[in-house]
């Protein structure tokens, strides 16, 4: 999912009119000492990365004067705080706290729930699971119905819980309101104002902003100018940018991929791992890990996709150099077709493993088209020169097997 940083969450708000603190986004020195000189008064100048922390990291420096403020951007510009790059910086105006609250809509996915759920605090700054674990009585929450929407006048119910002097009662559920409205405007995940600030001249203001704006929906919405819409807290790799082109072009089905490792080298023991199926991929995985194996990226190919489609991921994965096996690991009985994934393997195999020798590929596939698949994999694949073993159902549910023989077969190579 898509985490809009901090200056864009606050455009949409200010779209949706709520007001927020003076101040815009520089990507230099220069444009950080423009700001601050239209701004005209002290300003805080904040790292624009996908993580938490930032202040903590290091990722959020004051200023009094326009002069400190490009100084300021110019050690943030270019650094890396928790492994993000900051390439963009938002210079705004320094507010003058009275007091910190916190609102949030976030999709509760559990059986009990299964719809948003507004949250609001007296308490704010921190993570809400922390608030409500120190201080419950300072959390309320409401399940919203997703056909009926959030009225004005439950926000109102809800905030006046608390004691609010009642002038700032409808200022305050206004702001809460409209930050709903965000939420669904842009079909997000999860819209948070954390502080969610009321300044000493009685005006509230968002000191900070999450939102996570739902990947299904980023084509509806090219303004928000999001090209890799995937919650990471790092520019993603060119590897990782070609596999959300292949997911953009075609959902039928699943296609992901994400790199855990680069620049290992050969020889390292590093597996390019392919899953099935979400948790039986998860499965795969961790027996891999618990067995000493260490995973040069994540790829999942799931919902029954095409045959292209899985091709084009299984060629990300050996687009990484210094790879020291393939595992393709379903560890359930899928009820997708499982030839798809057979006429894709063969394709790309055929492709990768002429000049390996001796390379490692496990490969487990269970599920709708079993038998027909295994035939497939074994007829297509005879002949490489590669060290390839296929499993069916028999071995769902012994992945230690599995990993173990992972294990032996990269040593093997490793030692050629």
């Amino acid at each position: 999912m898509p985490k809009l940083l901090e200056y864009q969450g606050k455009r949409l708000l200010k779209e949706m009119g709520i007001p927020v603190p003076r101040g815009d986004v520089a990507s230099t020195p220069q444009e950080a000492l423009r700001i601050a000189t239209e701004i005209g008064k002290p300003v805080a100048v904040k790292a624009q990365i996908g993580v938490t922390g930032r202040f903590k990291a290091g990722g959020i420096k004051f200023a009094d004067t326009p002069e400190e403020a490009e100084k300021a951007a110019a050690g943030l510009l270019g650094k890396d705080i928790k492994g993000a790059r900051v390439t963009r910086v938002l210079v705004e105006e320094r507010l003058d706290v009275e007091r910190e609250m916190y609102a949030g809509i976030i999709v509760n996915d559990s059986y009990k729930v299964r719809s948003p759920v507004l949250m609001f605090s007296t308490r704010g700054g921190v993570d809400i699971e922390e608030i409500a674990a120190e201080d419950p009585d300072s959390v309320v929450s409401l399940n919203i119905d997703v056909l009926d929407g959030l009225s004005i006048e439950e926000v109102r119910s809800l905030v006046s819980r608390f004691n609010i002097p009642l002038p700032l009662i409808s200022p305050l559920s206004e702001i809460v309101h409209g930050l709903y409205r965000v939420f669904r405007e842009y079909s997000a995940r999860s819209a948070e104002m954390n502080p969610l600030v009321l300044t000493t001249n009685g005006k509230f203001l968002p000191a900070d902003c999450r939102i996570v704006i739902d990947e299904a929906s980023v084509f509806k919405h090219p303004d928000l100018e999001i090209d890799y819409p995937r919650d990471i807290s790092r520019e993603p790799t060119e590897l990782e940018r070609i596999a959300w082109r292949v997911e953009e072009e075609d959902y039928r089905g699943t296609g992901y991929f994400v790199q855990l490792a680069e620049g290992f080298g050969p020889g390292k023991g590093y597996v390019g791992f392919h899953g099935l199926g979400g948790g039986g991929a998860m499965l795969g995985a961790d027996a891999l890990i618990r067995h000493g194996l260490k995973l040069a990226n994540y790829a999942e190919s799931s919902g029954n996709p095409t045959a292209s489609k899985v091709y084009r991921v299984v060629k990300l994965v050996f687009s990484q150099p210094d790879i020291d096996a393939f595992v393709l690991m379903g560890a359930m009985v899928a009820n997708q077709e499982q030839w798809h994934h057979a006429h894709a393997l063969v394709r790309a195999l055929k492709e990768d493993l002429s000049n390996r020798p001796g390379f490692p590929v496990v490969i487990l596939i269970a599920g709708n088209k079993e038998k027909e698949s295994l035939e497939i994999l074994r007829n297509g694949l005879r002949g490489l020169p590669a060290k390839i073993e296929i499993y069916g159902r028999d071995y769902v549910y012994n992945v230690d097997f599995i990993a173990e023989r992972v294990k032996e077969l990269v040593e093997e190579y490793r030692r050629t």
